[in-house]
Formats: structure tokens, sequence, C-alpha cells
């Protein structure tokens, strides 16, 4: 939400930085608006619906964020950002210019060994385990508390390798030339009913796997190609080409979407009872508003009148307006209470979208059904 006033004082919204929103929050905040975080859902919009939506969604934020720090409120100009102001441009920067290049080269730089005999960390086995491993296990621990156990490992691994490429590039490439970029919207509303396969991408990561096997395999068939000079830490590039095998796989049967169809939050189905003079049944509710509610599981003829049990507002008078195949549309007739109450309900309640908490029972199965290319609506 933004004062007309403040957006005045600035000239409207600027256009320095494809990221506008972040744009305009340190605009304001460098002429001495006070700008607050309010941890609060709003409204509910379309998240990217696909893959390429996904990634050309991120590689913006990613470009727009280096534009910010190469603008005049960049973190190292002559201006009144305070220095959390400063600091949050840099640790974006520091973010998107590091970790999805270091998943890049996680991928090629054992195939420099395998390849070339290029060792690019000279490290013993017990040394990677007595320091990376550590630091690797704590990171995770502490991610996880944080996060209330929702980052997954190769999961997570997956969900950065598979942009790296385009994020990794404009990073850089909003770095050194700033400016005269088009704005990349990302497509919304498409047709998800059917499969579609992203093949550039799977072409990308297929080149990758095959790279990957054909290393291992060379120093097996062929002499010229059986290094020896890691040492102990060949043990280290072999894991981490296993490691990439796996990782490799999943980003490659990411790239073919399974059909699906569009879920809103507040629609989600809740059992209710449904009172009429002919009794009370047990029906599904499908769909709710200050006014109106869809039933599921009877049909009733125009003007049956009865009573709803809503959750948290209470029997709510109700009469058929409308049938259809399966139930029933109702036009609702709260007292004032209970239009109080409804409205609660439907805008103060938190059924923000998203995962909170991942179950290990759900993930495998969801896994495993991913893996069969068997899709779920």
């Amino acid at each position: 939400m933004i004062r007309f006033r403040a957006l005045m004082s600035i000239g409207g919204f600027p256009t320095e930085s494809v990221t506008e929103d972040f744009m305009l929050t340190l605009t304001l905040q460098n002429r001495g608006w006070k700008t607050v975080y309010l941890n609060e859902p709003l409204t509910e919009g379309l998240a990217p619906e696909g893959l390429k939506e996904y990634i050309t969604q991120r590689a913006r934020w990613c470009l727009g964020l280096m534009q910010i720090a190469r603008s005049s409120l960049g973190p190292l100009k002559l201006n009144n950002l305070r220095l959390r102001d400063r600091w949050s441009v840099i640790d974006s920067v520091m973010y998107w210019l590091t970790t999805f290049a270091f998943r890049l080269a996680t991928i090629v730089f054992p195939l420099l060994y395998w390849y070339f005999n290029i060792t690019v960390v000279d490290a013993r086995l017990p040394d990677v385990i007595s320091y990376f491993g550590v630091f690797y296990l704590w990171t995770l621990l502490v991610q996880n508390m944080l996060s209330r156990g929702t980052i997954v490992p190769i999961l997570h691994d997956v969900s950065q390798l598979i942009g790296a490429w385009p994020i990794a590039r404009a990073a850089v490439v909003g770095l050194v030339r700033p400016h005269g970029h088009p704005f990349s919207v990302t497509a919304k509303g498409g047709d998800r009913g059917r499969i579609i396969v992203q093949w550039r991408m799977l072409g990308f990561f297929l080149a990758l796997l095959a790279l990957t096997i054909g290393g291992l395999m060379l120093g097996i068939v062929s002499d010229r190609f059986a290094f020896y000079d890691a040492g102990s830490g060949k043990g280290v590039i072999l894991f981490w080409t296993f490691y990439n095998l796996f990782v490799l796989a999943v980003c490659a049967i990411a790239c073919v979407e399974l059909p699906r169809r569009e879920r809103h939050v507040a629609d989600s189905p809740e059992r209710l009872a449904f009172v009429t003079e002919a009794g009370s049944r047990r029906l599904w509710l499908t769909s709710l508003t200050m006014d109106t509610a869809r039933l599921r599981g009877h049909t009733y003829p125009i003007g049956t009148e009865g009573h709803v049990s809503l959750k948290e507002v209470g029997d709510v008078l109700a009469v058929v307006t409308a049938e259809t195949e399966d139930g029933a549309r109702l036009r609702l007739l709260p007292t004032p209470d209970q239009r109080t109450a409804l409205m609660l309900r439907l805008h103060a309640t938190d059924n923000t979208p998203g995962i909170v908490n991942v179950r290990l029972s759900a993930l495998v199965s969801d896994v495993a059904r991913r893996f069969s290319f068997n899709s779920r609506t």
C-alpha cells in the first residue's frame, strides 16, 4: 500500500529498475518517507504457473536488483539511505551473484577433472569432512530450524539449479550493462490442462547429464583418462559426481510439466450442515463470499430455505437461488453480528498460500508420483 501524496512527491513510480517495488521502497526512504513491512496478506494473485514463467520472473528480479545496485540508490552512492537499507541491497547482490553461479560450478568442476585432469579444489577427504562437512551440516540444521523443515536437500538444489544459467547471466549483465533491457512479463493464466515439455531446458540438463556419465565412463574404458593426481581427494570428486547425476536427473524430469487444474486458497472445500424443513444433510462447501455460498452433495429446488452452519460464524439463514448439477447456490442472509464474523473469516484468517511445513510421508509420495509422470488434479 502506498500513500498517493508520497508517490507524487517523488515524481511517480521510478523507472530505473524492472523491480519497481523494491526501487520504490528505496526511493521513498531516500526522500524521508517511512516505509514498513506489513506482515499480512492483503490480496491473492497468480504465481508463476510453469517452469519457464518461474525462471523469467526470477531472472527479472535478479536483473532489477543489479540495476538498483548500479543506480543512484546503490549501496556505495551518496544518498540518504540508512545502513540497513544499504546492507539489504549488498546482501541481495551477493545472493544473486554467488548462489546460482555456485550451483553451476558444482556441476562443471567435476567435469574438469574427468576430462582435463584439472583439480579445482585440492583437498583430502578427511579435511573436507572435518571442515566443509561440519559447516554444511550445521547450515542445513539452522536453515531447517528457521524454515520449519522446508529446506529439503537435493530438492532445494534442484530449485536453484533449474534456473541457474539464465539467472547467473542476468546478474552479470545487470552489473555490466544495467540499462536498455526490456521488461519481461511473467505469463499467467495459460492452459495447464496438458503436458508441457520445456525442450530447451531439458536439452541443457540432458547434455550435462550425458557429460557427467561420460566423464565417469572415460576413466574405466580408457587409460588416457584414468587420472590419479587428485589422490584421496578423488573420493570428493566421486561423491559430487554421483550427487550431480541424481540432481540433473531430477532437473530433467522437472522440465516435463504435468497437467493440473487451477485452485484458489479461499475455495478449499469443507464439510457443513444444511438444515431445511426436509431435514439436515452434511454437504461440501465449495465457495463462500459475503453474500453467497455454493454447496455440493445434494440438489435443492430454487426457493428452499434453511440454515447453513459455518465455522466461526454460526447458523446463517440461507435461500437456494440456483440449482447445479451436484448441489445448489445459496444467498446468505446473515445477522449484523454474523456478517462481522463472516468478514473476519474471509479477510482476517491466516490462509496464506505456500508451504509452511514438510511431512516426510507426503514428500516421498509426491516424489514417487512425479517420477511416474502421473498427474494429480
